[in-house]
């Protein structure tokens, strides 16, 4: 069977792209696409050397450095891809990917982090931060944004099968897309983090520093807090803001290696996440490393975490993106501890293991093959039928279709 994989793009290795490790260890003979690569020589082992072929993108100016401003066009090349050879197409999808053409002989399946956030629900969110809600260039914006729905919902209807990647995602799906889609939670290297260690007297907090992990909301509320000790790990746009609105018991790393961020989780008393996140990686790592949680009580957290109404928590949910509702549940949590054990939250964890994505995509794959396959079989029987009652009736037939 011929695979092509299809990517939004290559620029840095984040949670997307372990689902397209994945899928490349399930297809290690796939092709794969991709609208720009521009991927660091450090982070390409798991692409194993192999050809990639990219849009037209990559080759416009000051593409390395700012391919994002050139989204107005990636419909436009994500379409050019010819996958006419194909039999199997897999789409890894948060931007434009799912929308390449295939034809009625081909199975595209599509696994979709989320519909293009900018473009849906959180338009406004985005036109905020970008300081675009009003002139001229709001209004361009606005229009661009207004044609990506409409190529995205219509672009829907080339996927064969739609996958989520948490029940918020698959809500989403269904919002904008109209389509049912089963969820696939995205693997998590479980069995790099070992629990254990003693834990420490912080909290610990970990993302890319951009406006809607609110890690600003976080520092906030634990600038009004001076006898909680806040590590915050990662770097980002929002790095310098966060250094001038940080206190004493607020330490700001940057980045920092992997070894590092787990020996931190490890250590922590908790770990504090504040973003609506698709799901969120980065909670499934701080439980199997028997981190308990205090996650916003929105999105892809309700699937990783198990509350305080579960019989054997693993975290607290707060109500609200505000520093008020996070020291809440901080208190909360303080109070409650007691009642979280670290075993569990390690066992909450095993179920985001890579082999068991794997499994669980490719029975989804052979089911979805299986079903074309009836499908195929229901309809082509038909069509010389169809040719004979014309024939009986004495219509004329179009040239050709006798033979």
């Amino acid at each position: 069977m011929r695979v092509a994989i299809v990517h939004d793009w290559l620029v840095t290795w984040g949670g997307s792209e372990r689902v397209l490790e994945q899928m490349l260890a399930l297809y290690p003979q796939a092709d794969l696409f991709t609208v720009v690569d521009f991927l660091p020589a450090a982070q390409r082992a798991p692409l194993a050397g192999r050809k990639i072929t990219t849009s037209f993108i990559q080759r416009l100016p000051k593409a390395r450095t700012h391919y994002n401003s050139y989204l107005p066009l990636m419909p436009v090349a994500i379409e050019q891809f010819d996958l006419s050879g194909y039999d199997l197409v897999l789409s890894s999808s948060h931007c434009v990917a799912k929308g390449v053409i295939t034809g009625p002989n081909q199975v595209h399946v599509s696994y979709i982090h989320s519909p293009m956030r900018y473009a849906w629900d959180m338009q406004h969110e985005y036109l905020h931060e970008a300081g675009l809600e009003t002139g001229v260039r709001s209004w361009l914006v606005r229009w661009m944004l207004h044609k990506l729905r409409v190529w995205d919902a219509r672009s829907a209807s080339g996927v064969d099968a739609c996958v989520a990647n948490s029940s918020f995602i698959a809500r989403r799906i269904a919002k904008a897309y109209r389509r049912q889609a089963p969820v696939i939670h995205p693997p998590v290297d479980v069995e790099q983090i070992a629990p254990g260690g003693a834990r420490e007297d912080f909290y610990l907090t970990a993302s890319r520093l951009v406006p809607y992990k609110r890690v600003d909301l976080i520092v906030e509320a634990f600038a009004t807090m001076p006898n909680r000790r806040l590590v915050v790990i990662g770097d980002g746009p929002e790095l310098e803001s966060l250094r001038k609105k940080a206190t004493p018991n607020v330490q700001l790393l940057g980045y920092q290696s992997t070894p590092v961020l787990h020996d931190h989780l490890r250590r922590a008393k908790a770990f504090v996440f504040a973003a609506l996140e698709d799901f969120g990686i980065i909670l499934a790592e701080a439980q199997a490393a028997g981190t308990p949680v205090v996650a916003f009580g929105q999105g892809g957290a309700r699937d990783i975490i198990r509350g305080l109404d579960s019989p054997n928590p693993t975290g607290v949910f707060i109500d609200e993106q505000t520093p008020e509702s996070l020291k809440a549940g901080l208190r909360r949590f303080e109070r409650e501890a007691g009642r979280i054990d670290p075993a569990d939250c390690r066992r909450n964890a095993e179920r985001f293991g890579a082999e068991r994505f794997r499994e669980e995509f490719a029975g989804l794959i052979a089911e979805v093959m299986q079903s074309f396959e009836q499908r195929c079989a229901a309809v082509e029987p038909r069509l010389p039928l169809a040719a004979n009652v014309l024939q009986e009736r004495g219509d004329d037939l179009p040239q050709g279709a006798a033979a």
